[in-house]
C-alpha cells in the first residue's frame, strides 16, 4: 500500500466564538488579550490547539533569544537590563521566565519575579513566568506556543530564560534563535560541567558579575572551550578573524588581557558580520563580559544578539533553525498525542498496575503488553486511506 501524500495538511482545529474573538483582539494589540492566551497555552484549556494554529500565519517577525545558565549567574537581572535597553532604542520586548515548577501546584515558583522590576509600567515590556513543568531542558512545549503568541502579537524581540537547574538545557535551542550561556566568575566546576551539553547550543557566552575575582580565568577557560569546539580555528589568541584579528572584547572575541576599562564590553563590531568564521561561513561564539547591577556589557551583547540573528539571515541558515525547530515540534506533538492514546488503552486494559502485577505473576510479558496496548493503534494507522493524515 502506498503511503499517505507528503504534501497533504491538515486543517487547522476550529477555533470558538470566543476564542476566534480573542484572537482578533491579541492581532490587534491587546495586551489582556496576549495575557489570556498565554494563560490557556499554559494551563492547556480546551481550545487552546486552535488558538495557536489560527496565531501560526502571524508569527514570524520576532527575534527570539534564550538566555540560559546556571543558578546565581545573574540571568533575570541581565534579562531586566537587556529589556530596558530594547526599550531604548524603540523596541517591543515579550519575556518568558520559565521557572522550577511547584511540586504542589505545577506552577512557577518564582513567579513573582521580584528582581525584573526596571520595566514595571511600560505595557510594550510584556513579562510572563512560566512553569517548566518537569520538562528536562526547563522548556515545555507551552513556552513555544507562548513565543508565538508573543510573536504573533508584534513584539519585536522575544526573550526565554530557562530555569538554570544545572541540567543539560538543551531544549532552549529548538525555541530560541540565538542562545546566550551565563557563567559567573570562579565557576570552574559549572564551566567543566558546559563540556557535557550546553557548550554545544551557545552562540554567546556571558561571564556575569564581571567585576568580581576569578573573572579573567573563567573568560580564559570559555575561551578555550570555544576554541575546541572550533576545532582550533578560533580562540583568544586567534580570535573570529584567525591570528592577525585585534577585535576587542564584545566585538567578535575577547581578550584575556584587558584592562578594568574593557571589562564588560568593547568597541563596536567592524565589517557586516564579524562573528563568521571566513573559512567556512559558520558563526563563531563570543565570550562576552558584563556587570548585569550595573548594565555594563549590555550594549556589547545586543550587538552581539543583532550580529547573529544579521548571519543567519544573510546566510540563510534561518531557514534550517525554523525546519528543525518545527521538525522536532511536531515530533513532541506527535509522541504527547501517541502518548494520551496508549494511556487511554492501557485504562481500558485495567490500569497499568493490573499489567505490572500479571507480569509479575507470569501471566504475560512486557513485550506481550505492549503489543496490546499499541496494537490497535498500528491498526489503525495501517488501515487508513492513503493521504487521510493530512486530510
Amino acid at each position: 500500500m502506498a503511503g499517505p501524500d507528503a504534501s497533504a495538511v491538515a486543517d487547522a482545529p476550529t477555533l470558538s466564538e470566543a476564542d476566534a474573538a480573542l484572537v482578533e483582539d491579541l492581532l490587534a494589540g491587546s495586551h489582556r488579550a496576549l495575557a489570556r492566551v498565554i494563560t490557556k497555552i499554559e494551563n492547556r484549556t480546551p481550545g487552546y490547539r486552535a488558538i495557536v494554529s489560527a496565531l501560526h500565519e502571524h508569527t514570524g517577525g520576532a527575534d527570539v533569544v534564550g538566555i540560559t545558565g546556571s543558578p546565581g549567574a545573574g540571568k533575570s537581572t541581565l534579562v531586566d537590563k537587556l529589556a530596558a535597553a530594547y526599550r531604548e532604542r524603540g523596541d517591543t520586548v515579550g519575556v518568558i521566565a520559565v521557572d522550577p515548577s511547584s511540586p504542589y501546584t505545577g506552577g512557577a515558583v518564582l513567579g513573582d519575579r521580584i528582581r525584573m522590576g526596571s520595566n514595571v509600567g511600560d505595557m510594550d515590556v510584556f513579562f510572563r513566568s512560566m512553569s517548566a513543568r518537569g520538562q528536562l531542558g526547563g522548556l515545555s512545549t507551552a513556552t513555544a506556543d507562548a513565543v508565538k503568541a508573543l510573536d504573533a502579537f508584534g513584539k519585536d524581540l522575544v526573550v526565554l530564560e530557562t530555569v538554570g537547574a544545572g541540567q543539560n538545557e538543551v531544549d532552549v535551542v529548538r525555541t530560541a534563535d540565538t542562545v546566550a550561556v551565563l557563567v559567573q566568575p570562579g565557576s570552574g566546576d559549572d564551566v567543566q560541567t558546559l563540556k557535557a551539553g550546553i557548550l554545544e547550543i551557545g552562540d554567546v557566552f556571558v561571564v556575569n558579575k564581571a567585576d568580581m575575582d576569578g573573572a579573567q580565568r573563567t573568560v580564559a577557560e570559555l575561551e578555550e572551550m570555544v576554541h575546541r569546539r572550533e576545532g582550533g580555528t578560533t580562540g583568544r589568541d586567534a580570535g573570529h578573524h584567525g591570528a592577525t584579528s585585534t577585535a576587542p572584547t564584545g566585538a567578535g572575541g575577547s581578550s584575556s588581557d584587558h584592562g578594568d576599562g574593557d571589562r564588560a564590553g568593547g568597541s563596536g563590531h567592524s565589517g557586516s558580520d564579524p562573528h563568521a568564521d571566513d573559512s567556512d561561513g559558520s558563526w563563531t561564539p563570543d565570550v562576552l563580559e558584563t556587570v548585569a547591577n550595573t548594565g555594563e556589557g549590555v550594549a556589547a551583547l545586543i550587538e552581539t544578539f543583532d550580529a547573529h540573528a544579521a548571519y543567519l539571515r544573510e546566510s540563510g541558515r534561518i531557514a534550517a533553525t525554523e525546519r528543525r525547530r518545527y521538525a522536532e515540534e511536531i515530533r513532541t506533538l506527535v509522541r504527547a498525542d501517541v502518548g494520551s492514546l496508549a494511556t487511554a488503552e492501557i485504562e481500558r486494559h485495567g490500569g497499568i498496575d493490573r499489567l505490572a502485577e500479571r507480569v509479575r505473576d507470569r501471566e504475560t510479558d512486557p513485550y506481550a503488553v505492549a503489543e496490546a496496548i499499541v496494537g490497535p493503534i498500528a491498526d489503525c494507522v495501517d488501515e487508513a486511506p492513503d493521504g487521510d493524515a493530512g486530510d
